[in-house]
């Protein structure tokens, strides 16, 4: 492990957060909130620590695997910890722990919050809780990598711990140009939404904000009712297809650009994802009729639309209590928050293509059962997959649910109900946001206990960074030569 190198980079980091501390300042002088200090002095806090650390090591040796786990877990952890300053400073959020627990579920693009009354936050601060989302959506690292050249190191390691999905697939021969390809489709996107929601009434402020949250899979509102406080179905249909959008693989969208519409289709993940909407959408629809939740079908399909793409995507908006529908659908959004999006997408979650490949592989196994001597190889696609990548996802499998059980555990010894605990884990690991019981759609996680905060909060950073990644940190032999 070459400390230096990893400390350089980590320096550097902090300088473009100090960077990005002072986005916020324009909504404060315009709504004269008060709070710029805090952004100011944050932002000077890092451009301090992250000169020091950027200027003392002068490391420019070659970037291994190990350095590029190292920087992304840490890096991710640096600007959790240092993003919390303005909470702190502002006096917005007085406990340490909650700022925290609130910023990581922002960089993370989580969505699960601590916060009782939003609406009475600065606004400079509620831009900042958007902005943290959509900086953590793509990936402070691929960001990174794409404005800071000047680190002088290779960038694939950082891409592939980072990029979230089974593999991490280049668009161009050289890193930089991948990150910037992907941001700018990012930024692409996330422009078209804020004005199509301008266009529907909603604000500048609210509609970047949304916009930012929306296209990060996070979830955090300007509102405390999130979306349901705008009660209007043309807001909900814009947010619902960015929603999905934000849920497919990135590179669809890089090539959708080229005029390449065609492999959408012949994208194997992507059918299934949209697959699984329509089925769980027609299955709540079709449960919540019965239940008569809804008068009339255009409601039904309306919210049982959104929340379903809002889950499994990963997002976390709300504009229905879910916990009032029947007990089925309550579970089948349940199942949809461990699926999650595609991969290569912002969203969170197991992942389409990793229980897509899961499926595969036991029905090859069942197969072998039948047909001994038989040969068939596992596809995805038109592609076989190897047994390095069927394995990592095995791996992954077992490691998710086995981090669910023991966390769900630790959340039950804070004094968490079953049902509120089991769901705070899933709802953090997967990087969703709401979940059900007392941290359903309409509550928060302000009462968990500070030991269960903790357990989330490092919940939220395994699902963020796909658990391997995180990991690896923990092994001695890691450190190690």
């Amino acid at each position: 492990m070459n400390l230096l190198l990893t400390t350089r980079i980590l320096g550097a980091l902090l300088l473009f957060l100090a960077a990005v501390l002072l986005l916020p300042l324009p909504f404060s002088f315009y709504y004269n909130d008060g709070a710029w200090p805090a952004f100011v002095f944050s932002a000077i806090i890092c451009l301090i620590g992250g000169g020091l650390m950027f200027g003392l090591s002068k490391s420019r040796a070659e970037l291994s695997v190990r350095e590029g786990f190292a920087v992304v877990t840490f890096g991710w952890t640096f600007f959790a910890i240092f993003g919390a300053l303005p909470y702190l400073l502002s006096g917005a959020i007085p406990s340490p722990l909650d700022a925290f627990f609130e910023t990581m579920s922002g960089f993370t693009t989580t969505g699960s919050t601590i916060l009782t009354e939003i609406e009475s936050l600065p606004k400079s601060l509620l831009f900042w809780r958007s902005l943290t989302h959509w900086l953590g959506g793509m990936g402070i690292i691929v960001l990174s990598l794409a404005i800071l050249p000047m680190l002088g190191v290779g960038g694939m390691q950082l891409f592939k711990a980072e990029v979230p999905g089974p593999t991490a697939d280049r668009l161009k021969p050289r890193i930089q140009d991948t990150a910037k390809l992907l941001w700018g489709v990012y930024l692409l996107l996330t422009a078209a939404e804020a004005l199509l929601l301008m266009l529907g009434g909603m604000n500048f402020f609210d509609a970047v904000c949304h916009s930012f949250a929306t296209l990060a899979t996070g979830g955090f509102s300007t509102r405390n009712a999130s979306i349901a406080a705008y009660d209007s179905g043309y807001i909900d249909a814009v947010i619902t297809v960015f929603m999905i959008l934000a849920g497919i693989n990135f590179t669809l969208h890089f090539q959708l650009l080229r005029g390449r519409l065609s492999d959408f289709h012949r994208n194997e993940e992507f059918r299934c994802y949209m697959a699984i909407i329509l089925v769980a959408t027609a299955v709540i629809m079709l449960f919540n009729g019965i239940g008569g939740v809804y008068s009339n079908i255009g409601d039904n399909l309306r919210y049982s639309i959104f929340q379903v793409s809002s889950i499994i995507t990963t997002t976390g908006f709300a504009t229905a209590d879910y916990e009032a529908w029947p007990v089925m659908a309550q579970y089948l959004l349940i199942t949809l928050m461990f699926v999650g999006g595609c991969a290569g997408s912002t969203g969170g979650g197991m992942k389409v293509a990793r229980i897509l490949l899961l499926f595969k592989h036991a029905q090859a196994q069942v197969f072998r059962l039948i047909h001994p001597r038989a040969i068939r190889l596992v596809k995805l696609g038109d592609r076989p997959v190897d047994k390095e990548v069927l394995q990592a996802i095995l791996g992954f499998f077992a490691l998710f649910i086995g981090i669910f059980v023991a966390a769900s555990l630790l959340m039950a010894a804070s004094g968490m109900d079953l049902v509120s605990g089991g769901a705070a884990v899933v709802a953090c690991l997967a990087n969703i946001g709401p979940g059900l019981g007392t941290v359903g759609p309409v509550d928060n996680f302000a009462h968990i206990p500070a030991f269960g905060k903790s357990v989330l909060i490092f919940c939220m950073l395994m699902g963020r960074l796909e658990l391997f990644t995180v990991l690896v940190l923990f092994f001695p032999s890691f450190w190690r030569k």
